[in-house]
């Protein structure tokens, strides 16, 4: 329960940065904070040690807690928490709208040799090919195909990929997507990207593939994701010793 707490704390004051409740970029002391969510100051402490971590705060020694300003001008659409479920759903959002899916296509396929590698499958395995368009409101951004063995949840239908499938594997399989091994890169758009992401012939396509796993370390999915470039945007924060 402690942790769940903490990572509220960390989702409500990230809401509040970008809500502009902090125009002076300095957050209130740990003690305000603790009176402010009801909760012990270690608690507190915990909560800011994480965001410190991530490059979203920084303390000043003597002078306070500070928000990074290179963090709120360059807010990712990937808003994953640690230990979350990676589903896209639930962490890809831009300006506090939540994206749409429209389903182009669920078909049952065999795999080839590269899926049968990657997501550790015998030859005689099969897979969903699920093709999905992603949009904030009417504003596509991603297009996503995902390969997921049939063997994991072979009750997969059209109502369970309108939404999220990581979610529903959490609430009915009990276990989540924790980890993914991803490579980004671009290229140029192809006429179907510049079709469905309404990008014109000479602009990019970025480009997010990789496989997905189960909490237990079965690979769970392998999905290629084609984004309009100006959402393919990442943040990290390097701490040099």
């Amino acid at each position: 329960m402690a942790e769940l707490v903490y990572k509220q704390i960390i989702t409500d004051l990230k809401q509040k940065i970008f809500a502009g409740t902090y125009p002076e970029l300095k957050l209130p002391d740990e003690r305000s904070l603790s009176s402010l969510y009801g909760v012990s100051r270690s608690t507190i402490k915990r909560a800011l040690g994480r965001m410190a971590s991530d490059g979203i705060i920084f303390k000043k020694r003597g002078a306070g807690t500070f928000i990074n300003p290179l963090y709120l001008k360059n807010e990712s659409v990937f808003n994953y928490e640690e230990g979350s479920n990676l589903g896209v759903t639930d962490n890809f959002k831009m300006d506090g709208k939540k994206p749409q899916v429209k389903v182009l296509s669920f078909e049952v396929t065999k795999p080839t040799r590269e899926l049968q590698r990657d997501l550790f499958l015998k030859s005689d395995d099969f897979v969903y090919k699920i093709v999905r368009l992603r949009l904030f409101d009417e504003q596509p951004f991603m297009i996503e195909t995902g390969y997921i063995p049939i063997k994991i949840i072979p009750e997969l239908s059209h109502d369970i990929i309108q939404g999220s499938i990581f979610n529903y594997v959490q609430q009915e399989h009990h276990q989540a997507v924790t980890k993914s091994f991803l490579s980004v890169f671009a290229e140029p758009s192809t006429p179907h990207d510049q079709q469905l992401l309404q990008l014109s012939e000479k602009e990019p396509t970025g480009i997010m593939e990789g496989i997905f796993f189960l909490d237990n370390g079965t690979p769970f999915e392998f999905s290629h994701m084609r984004f309009h470039y100006k959402y393919l945007k990442f943040n990290t924060f390097v701490s040099v010793n």
